[in-house]
């Protein structure tokens, strides 16, 4: 079984609606859990549900 695919900037911000300079902003101030393979940033899927499951509330 292979693991998750992880996400990169560009499909976070088109889940969350957002410029991608808006999810890096996010990953500096530390609010989104972030994935760095070598220079690039990368997301988990769970995380990413995690993160806007709790901004719903």
């Amino acid at each position: 079984m292979l693991p998750e695919k992880l996400l990169t900037v560009r499909e976070v911000a088109e889940r969350l609606r957002v410029c991608r300079a808006t999810v890096y902003a996010m990953v500096e101030r530390g609010e989104l859990p972030n994935v760095r393979v070598s220079n690039a940033v990368r997301f988990h899927p769970a995380d990413l549900a995690a993160f806007m499951a709790q901004r719903r509330r």
